[in-house]
């Protein structure tokens, strides 16, 4: 039997200022009679700051340190906005911040993902923090978790895998006994350790994940992500002029939208969901009245057609050297790399003698070894600064509007999907 819990995640652009994290309160309240588990997300852009941070202590261009401190003084200058003085939140800033410092005046011994973990994952402490003060200063019950002591995983740094049977115990034994108490459960998203409580973080954007763990181990009544736009659209609206609201996705629909990259929901979010059958909302924090997205079992409609665009791709033409067939053994060795440098291959396509994958930059010295390692075995040709787009439930015309002005690289199509890799056409060349 389902339990009367629900699941709230509020990402980075809802609690982006002070203004943000009172909206965030506004719409709690109308929520304060639920059994409501919230998880937050750092605060806007405090984890591309706190990259920065890492990127800083291994580099030695710029001092760490001082990065550090102005985004412990930008948290400290909207908590005075929020709710004045407050010496208790300033000491549990200040409890996180020490940590992170110290680490900053070692050398690095474990490595460049160990450090980014330990380093990124204080964005989401600071923020959560700053919430559960903010909402007890409203009046509003609230108990903060730290999701690191709940969520449990393997040692895999910067994409931890979760290990379902501690977290469940964990769970069970914990969260559902602040639940019943009254008051909200505010804990962290993209966060979590390991056996030797290490923090681990989730992956990129993880919090939409960290949510459905909970979701999933609470049994949850249904779980709604809050965002910036009325629910799922048919395309990025900051790409394209005429976008429209999918009121209702399937599952099934929703897991394709996010393996081909769609941003709205973290790819790891649906499966979870889906296991136990449990209802997601994606709705606006800005129109919280409105009914965004639904997504469940049994939705049977009509989808229009859904552009995806990932920029930052990257193509790799691997060939043999000696210009023999790339058989299975190459294709074995080629992945084995793929899987050791945690690069995901987006679209692929072999001839005779080369076989072409299209990757994302997200981490450029991780590609950088790939493509050395690569070049020790196959010739490689690199091509840098395309796109990869997406089109579910395509029409010609929606391909041809995509294609004005671009190479095709990369074409493949399927049923109801075809995926691009394409670069611009220069200036000049346009008709």
């Amino acid at each position: 039997m389902r339990k009367n819990i629900k699941v709230f995640k509020f990402g980075g652009a809802s609690v982006k200022d002070a203004d943000a994290i009172r909206n965030v309160a506004s719409i709690l309240k109308d929520y304060k009679k639920e059994r409501l588990l919230v998880v937050v997300s750092a605060m806007g852009k405090t984890t591309n700051a706190l990259e920065k941070v890492v990127h800083a202590f291994f580099d030695k261009k710029e001092n760490a340190k001082d990065l550090l401190k102005q985004i412990e003084i930008e948290h400290l200058e909207i908590s005075k906005e929020l709710f004045g003085e407050n010496l208790d939140y300033e000491k549990e800033v200040s409890k996180f911040v020490a940590p992170v410092n110290k680490l900053l005046q070692k050398e690095a011994i474990k490595g460049y993902d160990y450090i980014y973990d330990q380093v990124v994952s204080l964005g989401e402490l600071l923020s959560t923090k700053l919430i559960t003060t903010f909402l007890s200063s409203e009046k509003l019950p609230n108990y903060w978790l730290d999701a690191r002591k709940i969520i449990k995983t393997d040692n895999t740094y910067r994409e931890g895998n979760v290990n379902w049977k501690s977290t469940q115990k964990n769970v069970s034994r914990n969260v559902n006994s602040l639940l019943d108490v009254n008051g909200f459960v505010i804990t962290q998203g993209f966060i979590g350790s390991s056996e030797e409580k290490a923090t681990i973080t989730l992956g990129r954007e993880g919090s939409d994940f960290t949510a459905a763990i909970f979701s999933f181990c609470l049994d949850a009544e249904s779980m709604s992500i809050w965002k910036d736009v009325p629910g799922i659209l048919t395309g990025d609206p900051s790409l394209f002029k005429k976008v429209e609201k999918i009121d209702r996705l399937s599952y099934k629909e929703a897991i394709e939208m996010t393996y081909y990259g769609a941003k709205v929901i973290h790819p790891k979010t649906i499966k979870p969901l889906q296991n136990k059958t449990i209802p997601m909302y994606v709705k606006s924090f800005v129109d919280p009245a409105g009914e965004g997205t639904f997504i469940g079992a049994d939705v049977d409609t009509f989808y229009p057609p859904v552009v995806v665009v990932e920029k930052d791709q990257v193509m790799l033409q691997i060939s043999t050297k000696d210009f023999s067939f790339v058989a299975e053994h190459h294709l074995s060795f080629i992945f084995t790399l793929f899987t050791r440098y945690r690069t995901k291959v987006n679209m692929m396509q072999n001839t005779a003698i080369s076989f072409s994958v299209c990757v994302t930059v997200k981490d450029l010295d991780r590609l950088t070894k790939l493509i050395q390692e690569l070049k020790e075995t196959f010739n490689v040709v690199v091509e840098k600064h395309l796109e990869l787009v997406t089109i579910r439930h395509y029409h010609k015309s929606v391909i041809e509007q995509m294609k004005k002005h671009k190479i095709v690289m990369l074409e493949e199509r399927i049923r109801q999907t075809i995926q691009m890799v394409m670069k611009d056409v220069p200036v000049m060349e346009r008709k």
